[in-house]
């Protein structure tokens, strides 16, 4: 038999514990924060001006790829499941989801050459607004006019945000909507077609074998996209400039691949602070990485933000907040009801994600969130503190099938 822990060792838990936990969230922080002002700075035309943000997006998708074949290879006990999708699965499940996750990040990212970090950051929060609204449309939550109320509100915030924007940020500004509405609809094709149960038999249950699986449809995606919008490659790069001599072509690769591995690292070491945590920390964490790049934004590239745009900032983070704390209640009260009831249907739990505003990869990898956790609901004690915001749903009725996650997270 153990010995029964003693005050002074459960102390001595507690503290590393918390410890190891803060590192994980003090990395991501790290990780996603030097994302977010690195994509800029490559992007806008004040700085690196690197014109081809479609195609280092894609190149993105190849290095990530690289480094999750590796991880699997190193440690397949841990990232590599027995799990594989057949091609029918693949073409009907994982490409929905790879094109809609690569047009998310792509046009993030295109949106920088002409937005300022700030007000993108301000407008990705709108993100939920999307999630909401193809969530009522698919079926995926009950309609609530609390949940309108919480569109209504961010959406009011959105306008606030972007109050008094110039013609050219006007372009950003729709290019940011708009891989906003492509995330929403990543989060709804995820549901519909891919259970937790799925993504255990097909692999899925990770970040690194997500990224492996689904990063090569976004490759095609993106570079299909980049050819129309900024190619044609190889002429373009060869034309740009950037590849005139030997030094500034292995300057400019280096460049393009680093922040695939920043992302890869910042989904990463989300997931194990998801799985130590929940989503709760993440969700406040992420709050406070928004309004940290927000600051950042202002004194490294001289953003200006007025009055106005800090109350819709203050207006959408309040909604986010209120949308949070209506999730969580919903499911201790599901779950408070389910302990209390020894017999009837076995109930299922369609998970919305924890939504906060976050940059390109970055804004995946919060999606990916609830993805990467749903993996362990087979677990009565993990339920709680993995998956707080679901619903609930009979197997009586049709079940939607469910790929984050987190990667939320890019």
């Amino acid at each position: 038999m153990f010995a029964p822990q003693t005050a002074a060792s459960r102390r001595r838990l507690w503290w590393r514990e918390a410890i190891i936990n803060c590192l994980y969230i003090a990395s991501w922080f790290a990780f996603a924060t030097l994302l977010s002002m690195y994509n800029k700075w490559m992007f806008s035309p004040t700085y690196f001006n690197f014109p081809f943000p479609l195609f280092v997006t894609t190149m993105h998708m190849a290095m990530q790829f690289m480094l999750a074949a590796s991880v699997r290879r190193l440690w397949p006990h841990v990232f590599n499941p027995p799990g594989r999708p057949t091609t029918e699965e693949y073409i009907r499940k994982c490409m929905p989801c790879g094109v809609t996750t690569g047009l998310d990040i792509g046009l993030s990212n295109l949106s920088l050459r002409t937005i300022t970090l700030s007000l993108y950051t301000m407008c990705k929060s709108s993100s939920l607004i999307f999630v909401l609204t193809f969530a009522f449309l698919f079926r995926l939550e009950k309609f609530s006019w609390r949940l309108v109320g919480v569109i209504l509100l961010i959406t009011s915030g959105v306008l606030l945000m972007v109050l008094s924007t110039d013609t050219p940020m006007a372009v950003g500004v729709m290019l940011v909507m708009a891989a906003s509405a492509f995330g929403g609809l990543r989060w709804a094709l995820t549901q519909l077609l891919l259970t937790g149960i799925e993504r255990r038999t097909m692999g899925l249950n990770n970040p690194a074998a997500t990224i492996f699986w689904l990063s090569p449809t976004m490759f095609v995606t993106l570079f299909t996209v980049a050819m129309f919008v900024e190619g044609p490659f190889p002429k373009a790069l060869t034309d740009s400039g950037f590849f005139d001599t030997f030094g500034g072509s292995i300057k400019t690769i280096g460049f393009i691949l680093l922040p695939g591995v920043i992302a890869f690292c910042m989904v990463m070491s989300e997931y194990y602070i998801i799985q130590r945590t929940g989503v709760v920390p993440m969700s406040i964490a992420g709050i406070f990485k928004e309004v940290t790049t927000i600051l950042l934004s202002t004194w490294f590239f001289g953003d200006s933000i007025s009055l106005v745009n800090w109350i819709g900032l203050v207006i959408t983070f309040g909604g986010i907040i209120i949308f949070t704390h209506y999730k969580y209640q919903k499911s201790v009260n599901a779950r408070e009801q389910d302990d209390g009831v020894s017999s009837g249907p076995a109930t299922q739990e369609i998970a919305l994600p924890a939504y906060t505003a976050v940059a390109s990869e970055d804004d995946v990898s919060h999606r990916n969130r609830q993805e990467y956790a749903d993996d362990d609901d087979d677990s009565e004690d993990d339920r709680p503190l993995i998956k707080p915001f679901s619903r609930q749903q009979t197997n009586e009725r049709p079940q939607p099938l469910n790929l984050e996650p987190s990667v939320h997270p890019p």
